[in-house]
């Protein structure tokens, strides 16, 4: 997996920008992912992400994760270039909200930046959970991936 992690401000300690780098590889490889797919995680404050999520996707409200799939629905196009690798996105993350909301669930702050990326990386590879059958194969691929790394809850 080819993650390019963005954290100018350094919001995340070292240790958890390696639990962020080998949880995203981690479930790249559940999912066989090609060793060559492209992503990014971009670590950002409560303004900014409140910023994109306004901008975007018309919700004035801060959030943890919110996922930009780049291919989604290209494979057609994309066929054409069987060489070029594969990217499935940009995540943004705001490790404040991911703190706040290990408060709210009472387990850890690695869980749930752990659980965050998983839910934005499943999104990046076009799992949803609005309608309740799609809910139903993406949480608990979720929980299996989180699970089979040692971030129970």
């Amino acid at each position: 997996m080819d993650l390019e992690l963005y954290d100018d401000q350094k919001r995340l300690s070292p240790e958890h920008t390696k639990l962020v780098k080998e949880l995203v590889e981690f479930a790249a490889k559940t999912l066989e992912k090609a060793p060559d797919t492209e992503m990014s995680i971009t670590i950002v404050d409560d303004a900014e992400i409140n910023r994109i999520n306004k901008e975007y996707r018309d919700t004035d409200r801060v959030t943890d994760v919110i996922s930009f799939a780049i291919e989604d629905g290209d494979e057609e196009v994309l066929s054409g270039f069987p060489d070029m690798p594969e990217n499935i996105g940009d995540l943004f993350i705001d490790p404040d909200q991911v703190a706040r909301q290990a408060d709210t669930y009472e387990h850890s702050f690695e869980r749930e930046l752990g659980y965050t990326v998983v839910h934005g990386f499943l999104h990046l590879n076009g799992y949803d959970h609005i309608k309740p059958e799609d809910e139903a194969v993406m949480i608990p691929l979720q929980e299996k991936i989180l699970t089979a790394y040692g971030l129970t809850r």
